[in-house]
């Protein structure tokens, strides 16, 4: 038997989301997603008129990811309603709410209305198989943004996370000679352990000059102004770190210096497979909430 969906506002990565709950057989009320031509007509969906028909049918509401950009609206890519999210709370009081990348003032409305949320991307196993989409994608910039091929190139990993260790894997495989940077003696010594070279992020100066690439994954300004300057001009720069990012953007431009800041790469690159792993995630929620 399945279960009914209410899904609200999100991008391409929500759309196929939804087509995927439907097929499994769940009933998916859907509002915020009427520009979303491959909704229309699909068997167990149904396109809701009013937010509140939408969240009438359901206990489980599933919302965007990011949850909003602006702290005010939710984030709706294929709607042009714009759905605030101090009404949205109001409506589905009393039920459940997952969303992605969620702040602290909305878990303080969600109090308030007896809301219990849930940021899948808080969750391991969706981070941990974000990070193989990340990788491709962010291998997908270097190739369309520089004249060089891989194969023998330098790459600088900063960060040796859940991404660095993926990406640099996948480099490795593509005959890159990669180094990882990273601040802890522990990570230090499992880049050695994966066999990649290694070097600390506090001693990085002079050194910068010997990459063709470098990505940032760490969320914390590494690549300053000062660190900057021995960046080669040819060198392409990529941050993966979600705002602020790792790299002075300011003293990149000013140094003419190629920057790519490159957020959410898995919805951006492969939101099939992205929504795959999030409704793997959702039905993971589901059997913890009711013990299934």
């Amino acid at each position: 038997m399945g279960t009914n969906f209410t899904i609200v506002g999100g991008d391409l990565r929500i759309v196929k989301l939804a087509q995927m709950l439907a097929k499994d057989g769940n009933k998916v009320f859907a509002y915020g997603l009427e520009n979303a031509e491959e909704l229309k007509g699909v068997q167990n969906i149904q396109l809701c008129e009013k937010l509140t028909e939408a969240v009438k049918n359901s206990d489980i509401i599933i919302g965007p990811i990011p949850f909003s950009s602006n702290g005010k609206e939710i984030n709706v890519a294929f709607s042009d309603k714009q759905i605030s999210i101090r009404e949205f709370m109001s409506v589905i009081n009393a039920k459940i709410l997952i969303a992605g990348s969620i702040s602290p003032e909305i878990y303080d409305m969600a109090n308030d209305e007896y809301i219990e949320i849930i940021d899948i991307m808080k969750r391991e196993e969706l981070a941990v198989l974000n990070t193989i989409s990340t990788a491709e994608g962010a291998i997908e910039i270097i190739i369309e943004n520089t004249n060089k091929i891989i194969h023998g190139s330098n790459v600088l990993i900063l960060g040796f996370g859940r991404i660095g260790k993926v990406l640099a894997k996948k480099l490795e495989a593509l005959s890159a000679n990669v180094t990882c940077a990273a601040r802890k003696d522990e990570d230090l010594a499992w880049i050695k352990a994966y066999g990649h070279l290694e070097t600390n992020i506090y001693t990085i100066r002079e050194n910068l000059s010997e990459y063709d690439t470098i990505i940032n994954t760490v969320p914390h300004l590494i690549l300053t102004e000062e660190r900057l300057r021995y960046v080669k001009n040819d060198c392409l720069l990529v941050d993966l770190a979600s705002n602020p990012g790792g790299i002075d953007k300011k003293a990149a431009k000013e140094k003419n210096l190629k920057l790519i800041w490159a957020l959410a790469l898995p919805g951006k690159v492969a939101p099939i497979t992205t929504a795959e792993f999030i409704k793997e995630t959702v039905y993971n929620v589901l059997r913890e909430i009711y013990k299934k």
